[in-house]
Parts: structure tokens; sequence; C-alpha cells
């Protein structure tokens, strides 16, 4: 059996991108319902020393429509990173989602050992496109995408495992 490259990215992102705008909603509802100000959402951190909410959104579409983009061998969109409320998160997610239903599945499914490189000067990595998706890409959007779940989940926002997976 073969690796699918594809297989492995772009629905994965979809996945956890749909199951994160599904758990926006669950946030403005219980925000609503408990008339809370969503600035106290959107900027809570989990630890003074780690990013606030609305950062952990911005960062996780950032690794998937980085991940896409460089697996199809195409520039990454830049994205302004002004998002300030629950909507615009939504509709960065959504302009995500977007752009990798934009992406060649041919050329990501060939992307296994392309040479991608990330970053610059001291911090530039290279990877062949496999060990990239697998060891860096994935693990990093996972990462925020699960922070941002537990930011809700600890403010109290009725989600649980099931509304981070998603459907599949």
């Amino acid at each position: 059996m073969s690796f699918s490259m594809h297989s492995a990215s772009l629905p994965v992102f979809r996945q956890i991108l749909n199951s994160l705008t599904a758990i926006l909603d669950k946030a403005e509802s219980h925000i609503e319902a408990k008339k809370i100000d969503p600035a106290a959402l959107l900027q809570y951190r989990l630890y003074p020393d780690m990013l606030p909410f609305i950062r952990q959104i911005q960062i996780a579409t950032d690794f998937a429509k980085g991940a896409g983009a460089r697996l199809a061998g195409q520039d990454v969109p830049a994205y302004e990173d002004t998002e300030k409320t629950f909507a615009d998160l939504k509709g960065r997610i959504a302009r995500t989602l977007a752009f990798l239903d934009s992406l060649p599945q041919g050329e990501i499914e060939h992307s296994a050992n392309r040479a991608i490189t990330t970053g610059s000067g001291e911090k530039t990595k290279h990877f062949t496109g496999q060990t990239y998706l697998l060891h860096y890409a994935l693990p990093h959007f996972f990462f925020h995408a699960t922070t941002a779940y537990d930011i809700l989940r600890h403010n109290g926002i009725e989600i649980g495992k099931k509304d981070f997976i998603g459907s599949y």
C-alpha cells in the first residue's frame, strides 16, 4: 500500500478546520447566553507565556494553508492577522478552506520527495515533502488547533473530543 500525501494532508486540515468553525459557533452561543465579553475568550491564554486564543486559530490556519501551498509547489498566501471577532476567525478559516480546495491534488500527491524550505536566516529549515508534512506541519497545526480547543474548554464551553474530531 502506498502512502498518499494528499490523503494525509488536505482532508486532515479540512476536518479539523471545519471542527474549529463548529466550536467557534458553540463559543459564540455560550458567550451570548452567559453575557460574557467576547474579548475575554478571544484574548484568553492558558498561561502567561502562551499565545491568546485568536493567535492559536491564526497559526493553525497558517500551518494548513502553508503546508497545502508548499506541498502543491505554490506560494503561500499571506494573511494580515487582523481578526478581532469570532466572525473574523470563521472568515479566516473559510478563506483557508477555499484555498485548500483550490490546490491541485496531483501536485500534492507527488510531493513526498519535493524539497521544501521554510523560514529564513537562522530559522531556515529544509525538508522533503513527506518529512515536512508528518514531522513539522501536522504537529504544529494540531498543537495550535488543540490549544484553541483547550482554551475554550477551560473556559466552560461545552465541547468534547467529538467536537474536536468532527466529521471524517
